[in-house]
């Protein structure tokens, strides 16, 4: 059986479906980190770091992290979220996953159980 260039073809997938990108806007009155990509270790600290690094010199300023074009968010990257949500980071989002996403996590940070996904009515 031949699989010439199968190797290659699956690595190449591989190493460009793992892609992370966070990139800073800056206007007058916010500053927004745009994170793109798949949220998952090693990815986890370098949002952490930018974020701390986002919030010196805000002069004002809102800070506000928009997670609307990750397409994948693991384990490790929901408590990411989780804990700058703790810290007080505000979010911006659009799409079903990251909205579901923030909304359960938001939910924990406000004292009820990770496991706990019922929809909230106070919410809607």
């Amino acid at each position: 059986m031949l699989r010439f260039g199968t190797p290659v073809a699956l690595y190449s997938s591989v190493a460009v479906t793992d892609m992370f990108k966070i990139s800073t806007i800056d206007t007058r009155h916010k500053r927004t980190l745009v994170v793109e990509g798949k949220l998952m270790a090693p990815w986890v600290n370098e949002l952490r770091t930018s974020w701390k690094d986002a919030f010196r010199n805000l002069n004002g300023r809102k800070l506000v992290i928009d997670v609307g074009s990750l397409t994948v968010i693991s384990r490790e990257g929901e408590d990411a979220l989780l804990g700058l949500m703790k810290d007080g980071a505000k979010f911006a989002c659009c799409g079903v996953l990251t909205r579901y996403v923030l909304k359960r996590l938001s939910r924990n940070c406000h004292g009820k159980t990770r496991d706990d996904t019922a929809p909230d009515p106070t919410h809607e």
